[in-house]
């Protein structure tokens, strides 16, 4: 009998799952290695670009993602998660092979339609899912497993990047041709893990372990998605989550240039500097997640935002090599421990019946930092000058730190002041498989 169907033992099987998750976000989250294709593309090749041109279809990819994580968090809720990951890893593998089919400047709109929009929108359809799920199948580790099920993107770009070098360094005159090989590769991490996708089963529960009963928690209030957008608390996390992404992206989006003009790393170091990032982006997903459990969640995030503004005030006077990459690593914890920590303060606060379809729309902040993020920081960097871009985005993140101060959770409701959901299953419904 395999773990899938030993009804006996759903919580030994939760961990496959845990890693089939992390399989799927490791394709996913290639997309962090951005910065060695854009350093290729402004070589004097094919393409040529400048800054601006190389953020474009990085900046449309993680503006879609919003887009994709919303339907997608949607059909979770109410077709389960295989199907709904599956097809998120088909989109986005095709888009990405489409991106290879660019071959000069003129074809920059199939980069950005490929990678930018169809990458991106089958990238937020696959991201939203082991997210939502996870947290079903461990509600005794919220802020953990949520770590976990998006540590996989973060450490995506440690796997990509000295593959993406490679490949770059292969086809230096058309450097997207890397993307017809990446694209297969996506492909079939997606693939195998998505298929082991599934809720749990009905009346699942982790033995030993008690729901609390605090407003917002497993045991709390469920929230439907229109109720949590009726709530202040919703739009203070996705501002916390929208300022937190444009701070760290700022800094992905330029990583390896920055590595070589700001601390002279040569470009094979600068990429090695790129995916080794990724461990610490990966890493701050599972480490703020699980800290967050022990200090509480806006305390976690006041601390990421508090150490990624005084990274960035320092980052661009940072020429020796060693300083530079301590306070990259810095940045890279905390931007990735947001995306660690967040769902849990989601699940916090509006339940566990809508996960997937409530933190989909907070997604939003995703998109929205991650746009004006890499733009505001190309449009400010003056040749291989870095002060005003970095100096801005250290300003832009320390003030972001009375949002979480002014957050708290919403005041339990008694059943007379909750809304009825005529739409929503019974609480005792049993989930989709």
């Amino acid at each position: 009998m395999t773990p899938a169907t030993d009804s006996a033992s759903p919580v030994r099987y939760r961990w496959w799952l845990a890693a089939a998750g992390v399989l799927l976000q490791l394709s996913l989250g290639a997309v962090y290695a951005w910065s060695v294709f854009s350093k290729a593309l402004q070589k004097d090749n094919a393409f040529a670009l400048t800054k601006s041109q190389a953020a474009l279809p990085f900046s449309v990819t993680i503006g879609m993602i919003f887009l994709g994580s919303f339907v997608g968090g949607r059909l979770q809720d109410r077709r389960g998660p295989r199907v709904v990951a599956l097809a998120g890893g088909v989109v986005y593998a095709i888009g990405v092979l489409l991106a290879g089919v660019s071959s000069n400047k003129d074809q920059l709109w199939l980069l950005v339609g490929g990678y930018g929009v169809i990458a991106g929108f089958g990238l937020g359809l696959g991201y939203i899912v082991p997210v939502a799920m996870l947290q079903k199948w461990f509600p005794d580790h919220r802020g953990l497993i949520t770590g976990i099920a998006v540590g996989g993107f973060g450490f995506g770009a440690v796997v990509t990047s000295p593959i993406a070098q490679r490949l770059v360094d292969h086809y230096h005159q058309v450097p997207t041709r890397s993307f017809l090989w990446l694209g297969v590769g996506y492909l079939i991490l997606a693939l195998v893990g998505a298929s082991f996708f599934r809720n749990p089963p009905e009346g699942y529960q982790v033995p030993g372990w008690q729901p609390k009963t605090a407003a917002g928690g497993a045991g709390g209030d469920d929230y439907t998605p229109g109720e949590a957008l009726r709530t202040p608390q919703w739009y203070l996390l996705t501002g916390i989550l929208t300022l937190n992404v444009l701070a760290g992206i700022s800094l992905i989006s330029v990583a390896s240039s920055a590595a070589t003009d700001i601390a002279g790393y040569s470009t094979a170091a600068a990429a090695t500097f790129t995916g080794v990032m990724g461990l610490f982006n990966g890493g701050g997903r599972i480490f703020w997640g699980w800290l967050s459990e022990h200090v509480g969640r806006m305390r976690a995030f006041t601390g990421m935002l508090f150490l990624q503004g005084v990274c960035f005030l320092v980052l661009p006077h940072a020429g020796a090599p060693a300083l530079f990459a301590v306070l990259g690593a810095v940045v890279y914890l905390c931007y990735g421990g947001g995306f660690g920590t967040m769902p849990a303060t989601a699940g916090d606060h509006f339940g566990l019946r809508s996960a997937g379809a409530i933190y989909g729309l907070m997604l939003l902040g995703w998109s929205l930092g991650g746009v004006v993020g890499p733009l505001l920081v190309a449009g400010l960097i003056d040749g291989k000058v870095y002060t005003a871009a970095f100096t801005t985005i250290g300003i832009i993140a320390l003030v972001a730190i009375v949002l979480p101060l002014l957050t708290r959770r919403p005041a339990v409701r008694t059943p007379s002041t909750v809304p009825p959901a005529p739409d929503a299953p019974a609480p005792d419904a049993p989930a989709v498989a």
